[in-house]
Formats: structure tokens, sequence, C-alpha cells
């Protein structure tokens, strides 16, 4: 009798990835634990880079990343891989990659702050934290508390600490809380509050301001503005960034991503002093290295308070705020603000005779509101110099976090 055997398939056919969909601050981004992943995806390299890339639908020509978990923004093109820390005084490792949307590329140079958010909470949800240390959280005879969650940002090699609020259910089992009336402008629903606290987010071996200086005189000669030079602060504190005064740019500080973002010409000269300044900053040697590295230095314009009306319709007043700020993201004005411009945001603030400080005001300040595009936000900050350089001791701010999907994320066994 002849045996016969099946014809190999033509096809790859899908595999599924345990992965966790949640949305952090006003970002969403796709969830794994290291060990969940494909073994040839757990360490760095082309077959994690391509297995990330097909998960969130990445290079998409079209922009809107269809086949994916991707909406064709920089706010949801976004992957983190979580993992139990062996570090003392630590709880997880958290590794934050922000996927290209029109390229095959994945920036792994920089953290997502509004990510941040979801982590503890994520982390708890996956095992990834002491059990004791959880059902410690909530003291004796009380039905809730904060689970203080230690978070390595492997990133940029710092520390963060989530402020995760937890509650007993009905089966007296401790439980993150996600739902509550803690209001976040750029998320349309209430949820429960996580407080962030990100611990000498500037090495100490650095300065802050990688110039030297405060306020430099940023030659943006060819770059298409009005003047050959203007006034920058450069500063590295949650992410490196560039604050420029927005009327330097011919802006107001009030913009919305309509004012910005179909704008070729506007988004050409944006980016020409962002790769200028990246330079600057020791960031790059030459501009065209830029082109390989979308996710950072950040570029952002600040100004003085002003009224003006936010993406959702409504009004924000100048007396609401100390000062409004506008920043770009992977080549786009970003809806609101990301979380690591919000340290950069609240380092520089709070500390006197940088342009973010003057436009607030002036002066020794602690905390700051200002307003973006889809709202206003509260940061607080403490900057010292040590050794006669500026160092920011700790920053921080309240976002929230909830789980959108917990299930499994298939994908072709020939895309990595």
């Amino acid at each position: 009798m002849t045996q016969t055997t099946s014809p190999t398939p033509s096809f790859a056919p899908q595999i599924s990835v345990p992965a966790t969909y949640m949305r952090g601050g006003t970002s969403k981004g796709t969830f794994f634990k290291l060990s969940d992943l494909p073994v040839r995806c757990q360490v760095a390299g082309a077959s994690r880079d391509n297995f990330l890339l097909r998960v969130i639908g990445s290079p998409d020509p079209y922009g809107k990343q269809i086949d994916g978990l991707g909406n064709g923004s920089s706010s949801t093109s976004k992957t983190v891989i979580l993992s139990a820390s062996e570090k003392s005084d630590h709880d997880v490792n958290y590794l934050f990659g922000q996927v290209n949307i029109a390229k095959p590329m994945i920036d792994w140079a920089g953290n997502c702050g509004n990510l941040t958010a979801a982590v503890g909470a994520c982390a708890i949800n996956m095992g990834l934290v002491a059990a004791d240390k959880i059902a410690n959280s909530i003291h004796e005879n009380a039905d809730s508390g904060i689970c203080e969650v230690r978070i390595w940002q492997e990133n940029i090699g710092k520390t963060i600490i989530a402020h995760v609020p937890v509650y007993k259910d009905v089966n007296d089992k401790v439980q993150v809380q996600e739902t509550g009336d803690f209001e976040l402008d750029g998320v349309t629903f209430p949820a429960a509050e996580v407080k962030i606290e990100f611990i000498d987010p500037v090495d100490s071996s650095s300065d802050m301001f990688p110039t030297n200086n405060l306020v430099d005189d940023f030659d943006v000669s060819g770059c298409g503005l009005k003047a050959d030079r203007v006034k920058a602060t450069f500063i590295s504190a949650g992410i490196p960034t560039i604050f420029m005064r927005a009327e330097d740019l011919g802006f107001t500080g009030t913009e919305l991503q309509s004012d910005i973002n179909s704008n070729d010409e506007l988004l050409t000269k944006l980016e020409k002093i962002r790769a200028r300044g990246g330079v600057v900053m020791g960031l790059f040697k030459d501009e065209s290295e830029a082109q390989t590295s979308q996710h950072i230095p950040k570029i952002a314009w600040v100004g003085k308070s002003q009224s003006y009306t936010a993406s959702s319709g409504k009004t924000v007043e100048a007396s609401e705020i100390d000062l409004v700020v506008r920043a770009m993201s992977m080549g786009q004005l970003h809806h609101a603000m990301m979380g690591t411009a919000a340290v950069a945001i609240a380092a520089a603030a709070t500390t006197q005779g940088t342009l973010v400080n003057e436009a607030a005001g002036g002066g020794e300040l602690d905390e700051v509101r200002f307003g973006h595009p889809s709202g206003t936000l509260l940061v607080g900050g403490k900057t010292e110099q040590v050794d006669g350089r500026w160092q920011a001791k700790k920053v921080s701010m309240s976002r929230s976090a909830r789980r959108i999907m917990v299930g499994a994320v298939f994908v072709p066994a020939d895309a990595f």
C-alpha cells in the first residue's frame, strides 16, 4: 500500500501570541510579556522588529495601518515589552518601541511617557509584580489602596514609580482599579488617576542642558524662518527636546493639528529645524541622521498664556494656564502632549532662565499648568545645580490607563 504525504502548504499559517491592548495617558499600545514572545523575538534584532512591525501594521504606504493594531497615528503606533526586573528595588522592566507608520523602522531610543501610566497596571495584571506586595498595598480593614510599582525604563535606563490604585473585589482578591472620575484632556472618558514620578530623569554625570546654556542662539539659516538665528532651549529630561518661542516660528502657540499636519511646507521647515537641533544637542553627527531617528529629539514651541479653543471645542481660558505649548511627534503635531515631552516641560519650566520658564512668567516655580491642543495638563518638578550642572531630581504628573483588550494577536509565521 502506497503511503501518501500531505503537500506542503504554499502559504504561511498564522501564529498567535498573548497580548494586551491598553490606553495609557493619551496614547494606546500593544503590550507583551517578554516570555510570551516567540523565542527569536525575545532578544533585540530583526526578528523582534519585524514581528512588532507586522503586529502594528507597518510599513504602510497608505498611512492607515489597516492590517494591524495601529491606526495611522504616532499616538497609537506603539509597542511595549514587559518582564520581571532583576534589578534591586524594581518590580518590572519596561521596553518601549515607537513603530514608524510608513517605514520598516522601530525607534528604541526613548521612552513613551503616556504609556508609562499603563505599565504598572499591566505588570500587576500580567503577574510580574510580587503577590505579597500587591496584597500589602491595601491596609487591614481597608477596601482599597495604592500599589507602588517601581519600573526600570530600559530604553533610557531610568527609574519611574507608578502609583496604581487597587481594590478588593467581592472575592477579597486585590485588583487594579481602572475606572474612576479622573479626567484627562485628550481622553474622552474619565478613569482612575495614576500618579507617575520620574526619578532623576537626567544622568548625574551629564548636564540637563547639553549645550551648557539655558538659552542658546540657534543657527536656523536655510530652515525657512525670517531670521537666521533664534533663541532656543535645548534640554535632555524625559526626552531630548528643542524649545523655541512660538513667534519665532511664525506661530501663536495655540495651533491645532489641522493648522500644521496638512501643511507640507510647515512640516518640512519644522523637520529641518529638528534635524539641525539634533546636531547641536550631540544626538547626530550630521543632519541626515535625523531621517532614521524621528523619535528624538522633539521640537516644541511655547508662548505666554492665552485663551484658545481646544480640539474638543471647549474654551481654554488664559487664566486657567501658565503657558501654551505645542510639540511635534514623529513628524506630526501631537493631538495633546507626549508624556516624555511633559517631563521636559516640567524640568524646563522649573528652571529659572529657560524659554519655558520665561513663557510661564519666570521666577521660581515648582509646577505649571500648560495648555496643549486638547486642553491642559499640570506637571511638577524639582531641579537644582549639582557641581555646576543642572539636574532634574524628580518630575511628576497624573495620567490614567485602561485595558481595552486582553487576548492574542495573530501574525503570519513568515513575517519575522
